[in-house]
């Protein structure tokens, strides 16, 4: 963590304070979350307990429990007699992250389509639409906090508590890597015209159609992702799978 994001993080913590009413190590471990998801604890990093309690201003007891949670995350790796370290992004791990999100979120968006109110489509139209401007406006984060809240309120759309409960546990993982693509900003325009496909399916009220929009979305954003990881020194499998189409 940089000296201003530390700076930045603590503050955060004392704005909160005393009236906040979510306990000191879930703040914590919200803020460290945040870090690793954009990239600003980078994988492989290794993290100092004491060094980031100092930084945070907070005791040692909320920052290890704050590191049980994102461990049972899998966003950091804490074992015993090693160092603790933010966990790796590898091509295997994230291609097969991407196959089951592509279910998942493929599942959701069918169920979305038969059982989303008019206020869901609005919401919908106007996320998609904030998307766009940001596009333009090559505003990278604004563009992610917007295609996070999206992806979210479709899965929530699809009124099965159970599809997002099991989404839920994947969802970071999956934004943290999708955070690379978003950042590196490639496929950000055919991203785009998935994100088009979605939502006329949407509008139609076509299950189908919906559900072959969001898997191939998904799957080409994994695609991209491994890809940009190959770029940055990993290895990808021998076969890399074409861009899919409708």
């Amino acid at each position: 963590m940089t000296p201003h994001s530390d700076t930045a993080a603590a503050a955060v913590l004392r704005r909160r304070g005393p009236v906040s009413r979510t306990p000191l190590h879930e703040q914590v471990a919200d803020l460290l979350r945040g870090q690793i998801v954009t990239g600003r604890l980078a994988p492989g990093e290794r993290l100092q307990l004491t060094e980031l309690a100092r930084q945070l201003e907070v005791s040692l007891t909320p920052m290890r429990e704050a590191l049980k949670i994102l461990a049972e995350e899998q966003l950091i790796e804490l074992t015993p007699n090693r160092p603790t370290r933010v966990a790796p992004v590898t091509v295997a791990d994230t291609r097969a992250l991407f196959e089951v999100m592509a279910g998942i979120e493929s599942q959701a968006a069918e169920l979305a389509a038969q059982r989303m109110t008019p206020a869901d489509l609005a919401r919908l139209e106007a996320l998609h639409a904030e998307m766009l401007q940001c596009f333009r406006q090559r505003d990278n984060e604004a563009y992610f906090a917007l295609n996070s809240q999206l992806h979210d309120l479709i899965a929530d759309s699809a009124g099965n508590p159970i599809l997002s409960h099991v989404r839920a546990k994947l969802s970071l993982l999956a934004r943290r890597v999708r955070f690379v693509a978003v950042n590196d900003g490639s496929r950000r325009e055919a991203a785009l015209q998935e994100h088009e496909q979605v939502m006329a399916a949407f509008r139609a009220g076509d299950p189908d159609a919906a559900r072959r929009a969001w898997r191939i979305h998904l799957l080409n954003s994994g695609d991209e992702v491994c890809r940009i990881l190959a770029v940055r020194g990993q290895s990808l499998p021998e076969q890399k799978e074409p861009t899919r189409h409708a």
